[in-house]
């Protein structure tokens, strides 16, 4: 879906000068129309699932007890 500069960066959570200047910079791809920039919201739909799995792994990696000493031995 195409939105604008001011929709893009409220999608992204970030300033709009900043995303002016990925844009700039080449790094988003966005589509001058004659009077605005579009940017396609669904070339960062990937990369945001690949960023929340990434903060489950975090997450359930954080939640595991940690061992008393990583030096315990079974002495039986």
């Amino acid at each position: 879906m195409f939105v604008s500069i001011k929709e893009a960066a409220a999608y992204l959570e970030i300033n709009e000068t900043d995303l002016r200047k990925l844009i700039f910079d080449k790094k988003i791809k966005a589509f001058h129309d004659g009077e605005q920039y579009l940017v396609n919201t669904a070339q960062f739909d990937t990369h945001l699932k690949e960023m929340d799995r990434i903060r489950a792994d975090i997450q359930a990696y954080l939640a595991e007890p940690v061992p008393e000493s990583l030096f315990v031995r079974d002495e039986d």
